[in-house]
C-alpha cells in the first residue's frame, strides 16, 4: 500500500511526475544557483525594505568569513535564536556555507530552556537579538559557548523606520553594557575582512545541516538532524505540488524560522526556488492582514486563521493575488475551513485554503491537499517519491483502506537521526522489507482508496497551542522541582483560539496552604523557567491526583474533566 502522490495529483495539475530529479548539493548551493540565474530579482523584504539575490549571497559570504574568524569550523554547532530577519537568514545560510549545522530555537525560550538547547548541541557559537541577551548571559556559564553575538532590529531598517523603531519598541529593549562579552552583529560582520583563506567547506547532500527540536515519538524534546537534501527535496516536492508557482512570487513568511514549516516551505523552498519572501519578524493579525494582499502564497497555523476572520477592517480587502492558502501546524476543523474559504472567496481569492500534514522528523509537510479536489476532513496526498502506509500501531502489519491505525512516512524528507538518542532513533526508524525506511509518527489515520490521508489524532501525549508543540513532561518536571509542589499534572484544554491552553494542577507539599499567594508564587515561578507560549493559563490544585491501574497519574481523567466542564459551560 505504498502510495505516490501521482493518482490524485495527475487528476487536479496535469502530468506531475511520480518521481523527482533532486539537486546534489547544499542548502546554499542551490540559492546561489538561483542569484547567478536572477541576480537582480528580490530575494526577501524585511519592513520596507528589499534585498536581492546578489546582495543575499554576498552578505551571507561576509557572514561565513566572520564565522571562520571567530574559530567556527566543520561540523560545529551554531545556535540561531532569532526571529524571521535579514540576520537569521544570512546566518542560517552562511552556517550551511562553511559546513557547520544550525541549531534552530525560539527566541523566546526561557533560561533553563536555551540552556538545554546549547549543551544538548554542544554549541559553539549563538546568536540571538539584543532583548534576549540577559538570557544568554545568565546561563552562559554552564554551557560550551564560546562567542554569543548579538544582532539588533534596529539595524536592517531603513533610516525613517529605524527613527520610529528607537521611539517604541526600541525605548523598551534594556542596554547592554559596553563591556559585555559578546560581537554586536556590525562588529562580527567586519571581521569578514580578517578572513584570508577558504571559508568554503565541501559538503555532500547527505551531510547534517539543521537541528531542530520536537518532542518526537514520546514527547520528550529532542533535537531532530536534518541534512542539505531533507530540504532540497522538501523545495522540490513544494514546487511540484504548486505548479502554479512563478519565479518572483512572493511568500508571507510569518511562520518561525525555528519551525520546520517556516524554515522549510516559508524560506527554503522560496529562495532555492526564485521566489520573494516577505519577512515577519512578530506575528499579529493585523500584520499579517496588512501583507496578505500583497501575497501569492501564504501559510499559517489554524489559530491565526481564526484571528483573521474576526479582524476588523479586512471588508475591503484584494485577496485576487493569492495562488495558494496553506494550513499546517495543527488539524483545521473542517468549520474553519468552510469559514476561511468563504472569506476567500468574498475578497477575490480563486483559490481555497489547503491543508496539510508533516512531522519534524520529514522537515515539515509531506502531504498536502491537491489545488482543485478537496475531500471534506482530509489532509490530502503525499508529495512525489514520499509514501504513507496505514499499519496495526508500532508494527509493519499493513491495515486495509479506511482502517485507522498509526501514519507511517518514507521519502527523501525523513531526518538523520535524534541526536544523542539512538535507542528513540532505532524505535522511530525503521527499515521494512520493502527497503524503505518508515518514520514511526505515533499519530493515528486512515487512508482511502484514492490515497488520501485522514488525521484522527496524536497517539502521543503531547500539546499544540496555537501551532506550537508543548510537552506536558517538560512542563510536570519544572513544577515538580518546586519546593512547593509534590506532584503535578499539565494537560491541553480545549480553547476555541488556541486549539488548545496549557492547564496544571498541583498537589502541594505537606503544610503548603492552597491559597492565591502560592498560585501566585507558582505562576512567577513558571514565567521564569516557562516559555511564554507554554506558560499555564491556571494551576489548579488538588488533595490527590486520580490514577491509573499501574499508580501513573491519570492525566486523560483530568483532560474529560475539564471537557465537561466546557461542555456545560456551553
Amino acid at each position: 500500500m505504498q502510495i505516490t502522490a501521482k493518482t490524485p495529483w495527475e487528476k487536479s495539475v496535469g502530468d506531475l511526475p511520480m518521481h523527482l530529479e533532486y539537486f546534489d548539493g547544499t542548502m546554499f548551493e542551490m540559492v546561489e544557483g538561483i542569484a547567478a540565474e536572477r541576480p537582480e530579482a528580490v530575494a526577501f523584504d524585511f519592513m520596507g525594505r528589499h534585498t536581492t539575490y546578489r546582495k543575499l549571497v554576498q552578505e551571507v559570504e561576509r557572514c561565513a568569513k566572520a564565522l571562520k574568524t571567530i574559530g567556527v569550523r566543520e561540523n560545529d554547532r551554531v545556535t540561531i535564536a532569532l526571529p524571521n530577519c535579514p540576520q537569521a537568514i544570512y546566518m542560517f545560510y552562511a552556517v550551511n556555507l562553511i559546513g557547520a549545522v544550525a541549531n534552530m530555537i525560539h527566541p523566546l525560550s526561557a533560561e533553563k530552556e536555551i540552556e538545554f538547547y546549547l549543551n544538548d548541541s554542544k554549541s559553539v557559537t549563538a546568536i540571538t537579538l539584543d532583548q534576549f541577551y540577559n538570557k544568554f548571559e545568565n546561563i552562559r556559564k554552564n554551557t560550551s559557548v564560546v562567542n554569543i553575538i548579538i544582532a539588533s532590529v534596529k539595524d536592517e531598517l531603513s533610516q525613517p523606520l529605524k527613527a520610529g523603531y528607537m521611539l517604541t519598541e526600541g525605548r523598551k529593549i534594556k542596554k547592554i553594557p559596553k563591556d559585555a562579552p559578546v560581537i554586536r552583529w556590525r562588529e562580527f560582520m567586519e571581521m569578514s575582512r580578517m578572513c584570508f583563506y577558504n571559508y568554503r567547506v565541501k559538503r555532500t547532500s547527505g551531510d547534517p545541516a539543521v537541528i531542530l527540536y520536537s518532542g518526537g515519538t514520546t514527547g520528550t524534546t529532542k533535537g531532530i538532524v536534518l541534512t542539505n537534501l531533507n530540504f532540497n527535496a522538501l523545495g522540490s516536492q513544494v514546487l511540484a505540488a504548486n505548479p502554479m508557482f512563478e519565479k518572483g512570487d512572493r511568500m508571507l513568511s510569518a511562520m518561525p524560522m525555528f519551525h520546520g514549516f517556516g524554515l522549510g516551505v516559508c524560506i527554503h523552498t522560496m529562495l532555492s526556488n526564485g521566489g520573494r519572501c516577505l519577512l515577519v519578524p512578530r506575528v499579529t493579525p493585523k500584520e499579517y492582514a496588512k501583507l496578505i494582499v500583497k501575497c501569492n502564497f501564504v501559510a499559517g497555523v489554524p489559530t491565526l486563521y481564526e484571528a483573521l476572520l474576526r479582524l476588523q477592517g479586512m471588508e475591503k480587502a484584494d485577496l485576487s493575488k493569492l495562488k495558494g492558502v496553506f494550513s499546517g501546524g495543527d488539524s483545521l476543523s473542517v468549520e474553519l475551513k468552510k469559514k476561511l474559504d468563504k472569506f476567500l472567496a468574498d475578497h477575490g481569492a480563486k483559490v481555497q485554503v489547503r491543508e496539510g500534514y508533516g512531522t519534524t522528523e520529514t522537515v515539515t509537510a509531506c502531504c498536502l491537499t491537491p489545488p482543485h479536489m478537496f475531500k471534506e476532513g482530509s489532509i490530502g496526498v503525499p508529495f512525489p517519491d514520499t509514501y504513507i502506509k496505514i499499519v496495526r500501531p508500532d508494527t509493519d502489519e499493513e491495515l486495509p483502506y479506511g482502517e485507522e491505525g498509526e501514519i507511517l512516512l518514507a521519502g527523501p524528507t525523513v531526518m538523520k537521526e535524534y541526536m544523542n538518542h539512538p535507542d528513540e532513533t532505532a524505535k522511530t526508524l525503521r527499515t521494512h522489507a520493502d527497503g524503505l525506511t518508515w518514520v514511526y509518527t505515533g499519530d493515528l489515520g486512515f487512508m482511502d482508496e484514492e490515497g488520501f490521508i485522514y488525521f484522527r489524532g496524536r497517539a502521543k501525549r503531547m500539546i499544540i497551542s496555537s501551532g506550537y508543540n508543548v510537552y506536558p513532561g517538560q512542563l510536570e518536571n519544572i513544577l515538580d522541582a518546586h519546593e512547593l509542589v509534590q506532584m503535578s499534572c499539565v494537560i491541553g484544554v480545549p480553547d476555541p483560539y488556541r486549539v488548545q491552553k496549557v492547564k496544571a494542577f498541583v498537589k502541594l507539599a505537606k503544610g503548603v496552604p492552597a491559597n492565591d499567594e502560592t498560585k501566585r508564587t507558582l505562576m512567577d515561578y513558571c514565567r521564569k523557567n516557562i516559555a511564554k507560549y507554554a506558560m499555564p493559563y491556571d494551576i489548579e490544585f488538588k488533595d490527590d491526583m486520580p490514577k491509573t491501574l499501574v499508580g501513573k497519574v491519570a492525566y486523560r481523567v483530568l483532560e474529560e474533566e475539564e471537557l465537561k466542564k466546557a461542555n456545560a459551560a456551553d
